[in-house]
């Protein structure tokens, strides 16, 4: 009965997620109540997701590697380097605004990327395998990020970051071990459920995310909406740019992940004048991030 139950709530997967940032909205308190507890829950989403994609599907486009490391590579070090040298050209300053899209661009895949192309009917393997690759790589390749923003190049903040992609590694393979373990018991029924289990664990997640943007929204309203429109601008146009410029078979979680990326990673890290702005950046960042199943469905539905 409750496979079947959740099996229900996995078709309206896109729904739930627009709950869960309506809910972040509307309980500000709840939203401060969960925030200590959101490394829980993403490393739980994540093993979830490992659970529900499996070893094979997500390690069978690493056996050569050469194109997911591309892919990672792109995503990860390109971009913000090459958003680093257009700055240094120009000699504009790094705004709060700027930063966070820096370390945006630097940080790993979402880990709710594989959910949201199951939620749009493509394959999860391709970005589970971007996913994983990507946080594994995640220490070395944030490091010429860090020496390029001298603000930001602490050892504390490189040691935690390692420390959090060590813990989202393990639950990734506890996720992978549970579903060998039990593959002769899971078919299309108890596969469904666990989606719906996802949904849900997406949608409880993103209230806690949305802790700054709640206050904000009753006290300073025009200024979260000039943070939204521009968040909203980026996460979006990202995704439209690199769906018309990769056409390769991952082209859907390439597209997802170029402007989905789990920023949330450096909240641990960076110091104490750099966090508020932050905030604010992640909060606004988990509506188009949320939003993508809906807002990305027509295009990635052409791929």
């Amino acid at each position: 009965m409750l496979a079947g139950a959740l099996a229900q709530v996995a078709r309206f997967g896109r729904s739930c997620l627009v709950l869960g940032l309506l809910a972040g909205l509307a309980l500000p308190g709840l939203a401060a109540w969960m925030k200590p507890y959101l490394p829980f829950l993403v490393a739980l989403l994540l093993c979830l997701t490992a659970f529900r994609v499996g070893a094979p599907r997500a390690f069978g486009g690493l056996t050569t590697g050469a194109g997911v490391l591309a892919q990672v590579l792109v995503l990860q070090l390109v971009l913000p380097m090459g958003l680093l040298a257009v700055l240094f050209v120009f000699q504009m300053p790094i705004t709060p605004f700027l930063l966070a899209v820096i370390l945006m661009l630097s940080a790993p895949s979402v880990t709710g990327a594989p959910n949201f192309a199951i939620m749009n009917g493509a394959d999860p393997a391709p970005a589970m395998r971007i996913l994983v690759l990507g946080t594994a790589l995640f220490p070395v390749l944030v490091l010429p990020v860090f020496w390029s923003l001298p603000q930001l190049g602490r050892a504390e903040g490189l040691r935690a970051s390692a420390l959090l992609v060590g813990v989202i590694l393990v639950s990734v393979g506890l996720g992978f071990a549970a579903r060998h373990l039990s593959a002769d018991r899971i078919g299309p029924m108890q596969e469904r459920a666990v989606d719906g289990l996802n949904a849900l664990a997406l949608a409880v997640i993103v209230i806690g995310l949305m802790s700054a943007v709640g206050p904000l929204l009753r006290t300073e309203p025009m200024r979260l909406a000039g943070w939204a429109v521009a968040v909203f601008c980026l996460n979006v146009g990202l995704q439209v740019i690199a769906f018309y410029v990769y056409k390769g078979r991952a082209r859907v979680a390439f597209s997802m992940i170029s402007g989905n990326r789990n920023v949330a990673l450096f909240l641990i890290a960076l110091p104490e004048e750099v966090v508020e702005p932050l905030l604010i950046f992640i909060g606004c960042y988990q509506i188009p991030m949320y939003l993508t199943p809906i807002v990305m469905k027509r295009l990635h539905d052409r791929a």
